[in-house]
């Protein structure tokens, strides 16, 4: 017993300098997090580029207690839609490490901000159009809460920077375009917009209570 827990020791040790690599390879847009799977209730030992805002000795995810319920869960899952507690969009992958009782020791969880290239692309592709054509009203029964975030993202790069930098003024602007287009009908609208510009929900209503007065 005491040797396998010196083998599980060793893995973590091994792992955390595989987390630290990644973290200044990737960084500043790419988070990385070593679970110590053997103990659940204080799991993360190690963080680097930390953009979830969580400490050493947080709980493990619930990927992680998939993973320690069940011996058959995958080795690795790659490139799965996720989320940071803020609201911006993920990209991550989650590796498992397995001692030679191939029970699971500990995870290494990447994730990347995608927010930060959505951003970029927009910018790329306002800078390289050539035909500046009138934008035209979005077809009844077309709209779609996914399709919020692709507006904010392009109305910030007609202003050359990312919807989380908009002015409070261009925040206004950009919850008018979604007005015109009839997006802040469907339900959830103002959730969608409050997690791409960064604000709370409240700071919408606000913004939108000023267009009513």
């Amino acid at each position: 017993m005491s040797d396998l827990r010196q083998e599980n020791a060793l893995l973590l040790r091994e792992a955390e300098k595989i987390v630290q690599a990644l973290g200044v390879m990737f960084a500043p847009s790419c988070e990385v997090v070593l679970h110590d799977l053997t103990q659940p209730e204080n799991a993360i030992v190690a963080i680097a580029n930390n953009l979830s805002n969580r400490n050493i000795g947080d709980a493990a995810s619930e990927m992680g207690l998939e993973r320690i319920a069940s011996p058959d869960f995958p080795d690795v899952v790659q490139n799965y839609a996720n989320a940071f507690p803020d609201g911006r969009p993920a990209k991550s992958t989650s590796i498992g490490l397995r001692n030679s009782q191939g029970v699971f020791v500990a995870a290494i969880c990447l994730n990347l901000d995608v927010s930060i290239f959505n951003s970029a692309t927009a910018i790329l592709q306002q800078l390289t159009a050539v035909v500046q054509s009138t934008p035209q009203p979005v077809a009844e029964g077309v709209r779609s809460l996914s399709d919020i975030a692709s507006v904010i993202n392009n109305f910030a790069a007609s202003h050359a920077t990312a919807p989380r930098a908009l002015s409070s003024e261009q925040r206004f602007q950009a919850l008018q375009l979604l007005k015109q287009q009839g997006y802040l009908q469907l339900r959830g609208a103002a959730t969608m917009a409050a997690e791409a510009l960064g604000i709370s929900r409240v700071s919408v209503y606000n913004l939108l209570k000023r267009d009513a007065g």
